[in-house]
């Protein structure tokens, strides 16, 4: 049996099966039991309800990507910041990568368990920045 990834490993290779648009590997990465909270929407919980968002997202955003500029592990959680291209349309890319975004990640035996989208703001979890 293969030893799960760490972490920040299993968060990067989400990340970029985002970027390529590989929902199925989206979904090898998912536990069972994954949740994926956007912002203050109600949490969509379940590896095949995810599937079927991640499948609608991709097709609607198929220019979509993540640019991670840091990450910050913790135990079994992993805080990206970052920003995106491809998602807000009408908007151009060169301004939406302006718009910095946190990625929070947990993950349990190198997979998934939660996926949360969260606004870059003050009082939202401390991502260190270069400084």
């Amino acid at each position: 049996m293969r030893t799960p990834l760490p972490p920040v490993a299993a968060v990067i290779a989400f990340i970029d099966a985002i970027n390529r648009g590989d929902v199925d590997r989206l979904v090898a990465l998912m536990s069972s039991d994954h949740r994926l909270q956007v912002l203050d929407e109600p949490a969509l919980a379940g590896r095949e309800a995810n599937r079927a968002a991640w499948h609608g997202y991709v097709t609607a955003f198929p220019d979509y990507v993540i640019y991670p500029d840091r990450f910050v592990h913790r135990g079994d959680e992993v805080l990206v910041l970052g920003s995106t291209a491809g998602s807000h349309p009408g908007l151009p890319d060169q301004d939406e990568r302006k718009l910095t975004v946190i990625w929070r990640a947990r993950v349990r035996d190198g997979l998934l368990v939660l996926w949360q989208v969260m606004e870059d703001s003050p009082g939202t979890a401390s991502v260190p920045r270069a400084g």
